[in-house]
């Protein structure tokens, strides 16, 4: 193999020979338990999926080893022996596809979803997760350590072939060795040697339970991001001290709940954007070290190990979105790779609201178990997809895979529908890479896509086909508000904008406070115009991920831009409006456009062309309702598989 190269080469971990560099790093993925924290037959098919396709190494992410640990309620709680009989069928089904397996120990801290918290100290977390956790005592931090070890030896006997301990994203370990959340004032605080005490007499422990021999890595923020946190220059200290002790491998990451950098970035971010953290940490020791943060594409991931600033890369929401993510790399298929999109909608968010984990652009994720083939049809049909968007080309993918022959038309001149439009703000064009990708799946799976076509009964005679498929989205719909018809203002839709057929002035009012509304006030922002958004709900972007709309409204923090939260439009003016907000009236004069960005509506008017015939016609995605790329695309699908 001559591409990748680097990242196809095979490292030695201490005992453990992994055959690639890849790394699906530890996720709190939510599902996959019973009521006894025991994994079960989805948890264990999620990661055969991942083993089949190719993987070095994974993790299972947030094993708690302790009640009070358990960071979220669906995790695989590792604190008593009756765990072992479910890890080991989780073990044996991963080991014959040659992925080394590993568990994460982990313990939430003040981090954690429950009302019984405990931490080093009672203060809050920054973020997310509220309140106080009980300060605890000398006795208790012993007995924690004690259960890392415990917990560690029991996933040795389970037959997993590494472990990860996790002390990195503010989790407990993190909050004994950071001085905003350690305030200490015995021998487990104040100075560096105290801060680090009990990761190191937790680590000793766990080699004296498991033995020389057994691989145990450590994850460490190589900088906390937030004022008095754990810095880089610690990191460096520990690192040293770490391999001293015996560490096989160092996994450096950053961040924790209110960091200024977030621990899962969204699109908005640089690839690759902790990879100097590795980097330096490498400088200082001769174990491996790995590398993580928005790293998605393999070559830069092999460009990353050539470079030798890491010897394994950590990829997490690449490897939901694309299981077989390995195998396709390794065999140069790139434009194969189902992309994530760093939109952290079905992942993060879905887990910090104590739902499943899923993606946005793969639906399958935590349905392995019931989807461990791609049935074909019985009898191959003449498939119609109508709309060129996410879930037509997603319905067209998976019934031209399950063997019918399909046909895609839209009226317009291009694929990716709505999708196409949110890729040209600043920082979102990586939306486009799931249309990229269904598009080189429509040529592969040679997909007959016509363009341009103006939809007649003529033209649905001539194709003649057994079902159809509609996907033809939705459009903006025009609200009605006192006075609006009557401005001087130019009037215009957000598509409109976004698409080049309207221009707007300097001064522009955005009605609409939802994703698309926040996103063309950035994309005017940019352009230098002064852009005041109204937003008639309570909340921004709720349709957002929140990691993706923290990036989103730092971005909006700027002199061009004002935002305005439940909103009452009094009437508009000829250059402007008054309205209330925060129970004040507020006058703006002098402005020259008004963008509407509120409500969408569904196109649904060729499915008249079907009345009269006894065609079947599945409408799906925004055609159907208005929603998010995520449900269109799983909808497209799911049409797709039963069609």
């Amino acid at each position: 193999m001559t591409h990748l190269k680097h990242l196809f080469s095979p490292i030695q971990i201490g005992t453990m020979n992994a055959k690639n560099r890849l790394l699906m790093s530890a996720m709190s993925i939510n599902f996959g338990v019973d009521d006894k924290g025991n994994v079960t037959e989805q948890l264990t098919e999620y990661f055969v999926a991942r083993a089949k396709g190719g993987t070095g190494m994974m993790l299972v992410g947030g094993g708690a080893v302790h009640p009070t640990g358990l960071e979220l309620p669906h995790l695989p709680t590792l604190w008593d022996d009756e765990c072992i009989p479910a890890l080991i069928k989780m073990t044996d089904a991963v080991r014959p596809y040659g992925s080394k397996f590993g568990m994460q120990l982990m313990h939430g801290g003040r981090q954690s979803y429950h009302d019984n918290k405990v931490a080093p100290s009672p203060l809050p977390a920054e973020a997310v997760v509220k309140g106080i956790p009980r300060e605890l005592s000398i006795s208790e931090i012993h007995e924690l350590a004690a259960a890392f070890g415990d917990s560690a030896r029991r996933c040795k006997e389970a037959g997993f072939d590494f472990i990860e301990i996790h002390g990195a994203h503010g989790y407990l370990i993190n909050q004994f060795l950071a001085k905003n959340s350690n305030k200490r004032q015995d021998e487990y605080g104040g100075s560096f040697e105290n801060r680090t005490r009990f990761l190191l007499e937790l680590f000793r422990d766990i080699k004296d339970k498991t033995g020389a021999d057994f691989p145990v890595g450590i994850r460490i923020n190589g900088n906390d991001y937030i004022k008095d946190g754990w810095s880089l220059e610690e990191a460096l200290e520990l690192a040293v001290i770490l391999e001293r002790e015996g560490a096989d491998y160092l996994h450096i990451s950053a961040g924790v709940y209110g960091s200024s950098e977030l621990t899962i970035p969204s699109m908005y971010v640089d690839h690759g954007c902790f990879v100097h953290l590795a980097d330096a940490v490498k400088k200082e020791v001769s174990v491996p070290v790995a590398t993580v943060g928005r790293i998605k594409s393999p070559e830069l991931a092999d460009r990353i190990i050539r470079e030798g600033k890491a010897d394994v890369v950590a990829m997490g929401r690449s490897f939901l979105a694309d299981p077989e993510l390995a195998n396709k790399a390794a065999s140069g298929d790139l434009s194969q790779i189902r992309p994530c999109i760093g939109c952290c909608l079905g992942c993060i968010h879905n887990v910090l609201q104590l739902e499943p984990g899923a993606c946005v652009v793969n639906p399958d994720v935590g349905r392995e178990y019931q989807l461990k083939e791609t049935d074909e049809a019985e009898d191959s049909k003449k498939i119609l997809v109508i709309g060129a968007g996410p879930a037509g080309l997603g319905a067209a993918r998976m019934a031209s895979v399950r063997g019918h022959k399909v046909i895609v038309c839209d009226e317009r001149g291009d694929v990716g529908g709505l999708a196409r439009l949110a890729a040209i703000p600043p920082g979102r064009s990586e939306i486009m890479d799931i249309v990229n990708f269904l598009k080189n799946e429509m040529d592969r799976l040679k997909v007959e896509v016509r363009l341009n076509v103006e939809l007649t009964r003529e033209f649905i005679e001539s194709v003649s086909p057994d079902a159809v498929i509609l996907a033809t989205g939705s459009l903006p719909e025009m609200p009605i508000i006192k006075g609006l018809f009557q401005t001087e203002m130019t009037l215009c839709m957000v598509t409109d904008v976004l698409e080049g057929k309207s221009l707007t002035g300097d001064k522009v009012i955005v009605i609409g406070g939802n994703q698309a509304g926040l996103v063309l006030a950035d994309f005017l922002a940019e352009k230098g115009k002064q852009v005041v958004v109204l937003n008639r709900k309570k909340h921004f972007a709720e349709e957002m991920s929140s990691n993706d709309r923290f990036y989103l409204r730092e971005r909006l923090k700027q002199d061009h831009v004002k935002l305005f939260k439940q909103v009452s439009v009094k009437k508009f003016l000829p250059d402007g409006a008054i309205f209330r907000s925060g129970g004040e009236e507020v006058v703006l004069e002098g402005f020259d456009t008004v963008v509407i960005s509120e409500k969408m509506t569904s196109i649904r008017k060729s499915a008249e062309l079907f009345k009269g015939t006894d065609i079947p016609v599945h409408v799906v995605g925004d055609a159907k309702s208005p929603r998010i790329i995520m449900h269109a695309l799983s909808e497209g699908e799911e049409i797709g598989r039963i069609v």
